[in-house]
């Protein structure tokens, strides 16, 4: 019991510590999860005793993977579909699934062959670390794009090649780290055996996504009670990613699929204009405080990492991470007439990489060869992606000059 209860003081430390560099991030109109991230740098480097106490907890991987991966992900992907507005993204169905589909295979083999070829890291830890870098994340970059009244077009694509690369990027990353040195020795029939598996984890994941989603939707027409209809929706994200996990098919994706059901045919047949306001609501400070958390442990998180003598690596690799991102983004959005070259440098500038990349890294089993050096990688990614690229996006849109009418700075 006193565990616990110690569990319980570290993790309200960080809360707290979170939420005041929210308070601050939003007085001063700066994306709070990269001012999080920096924070969480700034604390994983001092010796503060009881927040000390906090990160060792939290920079234990089985800590952070329960956390984030059980925890987390399910509310963050729930969330992000449930507000998803499905005209919108059937709108932008073309580039949406262009970008979530070619989009990340071509990052995907692009970094992992560059990787290997370049960086000489083994085949596995290559492909490994491709996939982490094939999942993007959109947080910080929505909330520069709501400061500067960007139009919604562009939120909807970040957002919608987000929500569905997610569960490729997962799907993927079992694949590399698991899966991919048997299937090399069966050569030809490796490759029809490794696609198999990945339809299968996919395949699998959306079954389940659209059976929960609809179960779901017509349950909530038989009640108007947004209390008890709060409670199926958080039942529903839970119950298809654990439900989907127990099948060995694709949690990320039941999720996403069970949720976009549900935000579009279940809000439309069985949501009052009540139950609509209160669920987004809750919901808001619920992802609020899983961001928070989030963001800030994957500062905290430079504790576990050992850059020394490795600056030249970590250097290549962002130069990889980049040039595999812009190759990506603009063969697979090529045959999309709609996009302008200015409408692809800014969704390529703002594939941003954050907390999954982070999670599924340290949810590699210690005895994985080259752990150490995927975590190396992933993270002066992740920060270099969140820092560099999410402070610069501002100064970018304006001299784009993709600012639509509704801008706060205008």
């Amino acid at each position: 019991m006193h565990g616990f209860h110690d569990v319980f003081i570290q993790i309200l430390v960080l809360l707290a510590i979170s939420v005041t560099v929210i308070g601050i991030a939003k007085l001063i109109k700066e994306p709070y999860s990269i001012a999080l991230v920096l924070v969480g740098v700034l604390l994983g480097m001092t010796q503060i005793p009881m927040v000390e106490e906090a990160e060792q907890f939290i920079t234990q991987s089985e800590v952070f993977h329960a956390i984030i991966i059980s925890l987390f992900l399910p509310i963050l992907l729930g969330d992000a579909t449930l507000k998803m507005p499905f005209h919108h993204l059937y709108d932008l169905k073309k580039t949406v699934i262009s970008l979530a589909f070619l989009g990340t295979f071509l990052t995907f083999i692009v970094i992992g062959f560059s990787t290997y070829f370049i960086l000489g890291l083994p085949i596995v830890v290559s492909f490994t670390f491709a996939a982490l870098m094939s999942a993007t994340d959109p947080i910080s970059v929505l909330s520069i794009f709501k400061d500067l009244g960007v139009p919604q077009k562009y939120s909807t694509i970040m957002e919608g090649e987000s929500l569905f690369n997610d569960g490729i990027a997962v799907v993927l990353f079992k694949i590399s780290s698991i899966y991919l040195l048997g299937y090399m020795e069966m050569g030809l029939a490796g490759v029809g055996e490794g696609a198999f598996l990945f339809l299968k984890f996919a395949v699998g994941g959306a079954l389940v996504g659209i059976i929960f989603g609809y179960v779901f939707s017509q349950i909530i027409r038989i009640f108007d009670d947004y209390p008890l209809e709060i409670a199926f929706s958080m039942l529903l994200f839970f119950g298809s990613y654990f439900i989907a996990e127990h099948f060995k098919v694709s949690g990320v994706i039941a999720v996403v699929v069970a949720g976009l059901l549900f935000g579009s045919y279940g809000k439309k047949i069985g949501m009052s204009e009540e139950t609509r306001v209160n669920i987004n609501s809750f919901w808001d400070a619920v992802t609020l405080l899983a961001n928070s958390l989030i963001f800030l442990m994957v500062g905290i998180e430079i504790r576990e990492i050992d850059f020394s003598g490795k600056w030249g690596m970590i250097l290549m690799a962002i130069v990889i991470f980049l040039v595999g991102r812009t190759i990506a983004l603009f063969i697979s959005t090529s045959y999309v007439k709609d996009l302008s070259n200015k409408d692809r440098i800014l969704l390529n500038w703002g594939g941003l990489r954050g907390s999954l990349s982070i999670a599924l890294a340290l949810s590699l089993p210690d005895d994985f060869d080259g752990r150490e050096e995927v975590l190396l990688l992933t993270f002066s990614i992740v920060l270099f992606s969140l820092v560099v690229q999410g402070l610069s996006l501002k100064p970018l849109i304006k001299k784009l000059g993709i600012v639509g009418p509704g801008s706060k700075e205008s």
